[in-house]
Parts: structure tokens; sequence; C-alpha cells
């Protein structure tokens, strides 16, 4: 099996540094921002099409744009690309986001996947009106899957449960193909929800060691369910031709924090109630330390989550070192990496330019589009000036 890539959609805005906060911060918390206009975020998606990354992880909240919507607008600007959406049970009805998921694949011909985030962030869920614990908003997600699941099996579905109820229900189309349900969660609330419903079972960047005991959970808890999951991992990648210049960059981003800015970030990531979120926290300590001290793994950098929620790691190496540790990552039982960098469209090309050639020669990728030679499509870069950039060309069919 060759292994997939995803790259990522900053619907929050660009930059040249970190840009701070998510999961329940503030947008722009460290950082100067490029708009996350239509035509820079076509730019991004044209890029990752040509590279070879199978699908694009759009996120989820308060912080940033939505997710269906603007994945909507990049559906006619390109050609093979999937769109990862992210989005909350809870926030919208499970009926309807069966046949929001059955439209999109309707008009995209079969280019959504979706990311299914529960919530960790007890303060941004009140502020969207759901007031549930978090164990209560685990059991209403696979409440709401189960649901969403029986509509697209053509089922009329009548259901209730503690916080989902349904009658009659029937979907008037079925989705083609059905859409994967990619989840995370760390908490012993997440596990069985995953073992039971998820397609592809998501970890945040840890150790090596860490997501294979992680693994080796989710996969025993799969396996009383009688289902095989598939695994992937949400990374930042740094990745140029020799090691000494990736960590001079990965050395500029933490230039561009002061403790300040950390501390602030790091109050507001310590309130979180999500066990992955406290994961990533522990790996640096809130302490702008040395760079190197953020090492946390061979490769493995942690200084992205000093500033930003979620997914804080970073792959940092020379392209034969960005590559050993994806190949390590795979034989702990990782398929599918969803990566992102600063900024997205130019760490696109670095890693699709300078990692996956390696991996090809390997075995262990192929570009996705059939007979692909790679199709060098020339995309201009956003200018530097913040200004929205002007939207890139169309793919020639």
């Amino acid at each position: 099996m060759t292994l997939t890539f995803h790259w990522f959609l900053p619907t929050y805005g660009d930059s040249r540094h970190i840009v701070g906060g998510g999961h329940g911060l503030t947008t722009g918390s460290a950082g100067g921002t490029r708009p996350a206009t239509v035509g820079y975020l076509t730019q991004i998606a044209l890029a990752a099409e040509q590279l070879g990354f199978v699908g694009a992880l759009t996120p989820t909240g308060a912080w940033c744009e939505d997710a269906w919507l603007a994945t909507s607008f990049l559906v006619e600007r390109t050609e093979r690309l999937k769109f990862l959406v992210a989005f909350r049970p809870g926030l919208i009805a499970p009926a309807l986001a069966a046949q929001m998921a059955t439209t999109y694949q309707w008009h995209s011909g079969g280019r959504l996947l979706l990311n299914v985030v529960t919530g960790g962030e007890q303060h941004e869920q009140h502020a969207y009106g759901d007031f549930l614990t978090k164990d209560e908003r685990y059991a209403r997600t696979g409440e709401f899957l189960h649901i969403v699941r029986s509509l697209w099996r053509g089922e009329t579905v009548d259901f209730e449960g503690d916080h989902e109820r349904i009658v009659g229900g029937k979907a008037a189309r079925l989705p083609e193909p059905v859409p994967p349900i990619y989840f995370g969660g760390s908490s012993a609330a997440a596990g069985p929800i995953a073992a039971r419903q998820a397609d592809v079972y998501l970890t945040w960047g840890e150790p090596p060691a860490q997501v294979a005991e992680k693994i080796a959970w989710i996969r025993s808890l799969a396996d009383q369910e009688r289902r095989a999951l598939r695994y992937g991992i949400r990374l930042h990648v740094i990745s140029r031709d020799t090691s000494e210049e990736a960590w001079a960059v990965a050395g500029r981003l933490l230039d561009g924090l002061d403790q300040e800015t950390v501390d602030r970030v790091q109050q507001g990531l310590r309130r979180s109630d999500s066990v992955g979120q406290q994961r990533m926290l522990d790996l640096h300590g809130g302490e702008r330390s040395g760079l190197r001290e953020l090492e946390v793994a061979p490769n493995l950098w942690a200084g992205v989550g000093l500033v930003r929620g979620g997914a804080g790691t970073a792959l940092v190496g020379s392209h034969t070192e960005v590559a050993d540790r994806i190949e390590e990552y795979h034989r702990l039982g990782l398929d599918e990496f969803i990566l992102s960098g600063y900024p997205h469209l130019e760490e696109a090309y670095w890693f699709g330019e300078g990692v996956l050639p390696i991996l090809e020669r390997r075995g262990l990728w192929r570009h996705p589009a059939p007979g692909s030679d790679g199709g060098r499509i020339a995309v201009p870069f956003a200018p530097t000036t913040g200004q929205p950039a002007a939207p890139a060309p169309a793919v020639p069919r």
C-alpha cells in the first residue's frame, strides 16, 4: 500500500511566521498573516494537486472560515484534489449533515472527505451554544455518526438516544462514494467511538513511541468491533536541501516568538479539556527554550505548539531525513499524513519536490494522477506584502 499525503488550507490566513491561535484562541496570536482569499487558497489547492497530495484538510472553529463553504469555492477551480472538511457534530443536525455530504459528493464528483471534530475547548463550545461536557459530546458524536451512516445505507431511521433523536429519517439520494470518516481523540471516551465509526483514526504528531501506543490502543478496540481502520498523523513540516537549512528556518520561526506571547497563548491552551491538546503541551512545557531543546524526538520539533493550538509539532530536516521519519511512522502503522508549513504555498513545494520523489524511489508513494509526471504547473507565489494573491490559472485539461 502506498502512502497517502494531504496538505492543509489555512482558512484563517497564512504567514512566513507561525500563525498562532486556533482551537479556542484568537487567530493571529503570533505572526502576521496573508489574507485567506479564494485566490490565495486556490493557489495552495492547485499546488497541492499538481504535486501529488490526495486531499487538503480545512479546519473548523470560530477562529477560521467555515470549511464547507470555503472548500465549495475551490471545487470548480481544481480537478482531482479532495477536500477533508472538518465539522462538529452537535452544531448541525445529523440528517442535515448527511444531506450536505451527499450534495457535496454529487456536485464535486466524489471529492469529499469528512473530519469529525468532537470539540475539546469547552469555552468555545459554549460560544456556539453547546453546553455538554466532553464525555457527553463524545457520546453525542457516536449517536450522530450512527444516524448518518444509517441514512447513507438507505435505511429509514427511527432513533432516540441521550442526545440525538430522529423519526422517519430517510435520504432522498445516497452519496457516491460514501465519504470516509476521519476522526481523532486521545481520551478514554474517544477510543470506542473511533473504533465503531471511524474509517481513519488521526493523531497529532507525537514522538513515535507515543504514537505506537495510541495505535495499539485503537487497534485493540477496533478488533473488538471486528473493524479494520486506517491510521494517519497530522504534522507540520520544514524540509530543505540540507538539515542546516531546515533548522535555520525553524530557528527563524522561533526567533519570531517572544516569551510574553508564548505565555499568553499557553494560558489559553491550558484551559482546554482535550487530552490530545494536553499531550501536545507536555512536549514543550510552555517554555520558549533553545531551538534544539524543543526537538522532542529525532527531527520532531515542538516549537509550533508554543503559540498554536492543535497540531504543534513539525518534522524538521533534510529531505532525506524527513523521508526517513515518515518511513519510521509508516512502520508503526500510519498510512495517511496530513501536512502543513509556513507559508503553506511555498512549503508545499519544498516537500512535494524534495521529499515525495525520495519516497517514490523507495516504493512508498506514487502520484495519485494516473500516468502523471508531476505536471509542473506554474502557480504564482503570493506577494509578501500581505495583499490578496491573484487567482491561480486553471489546470489545463
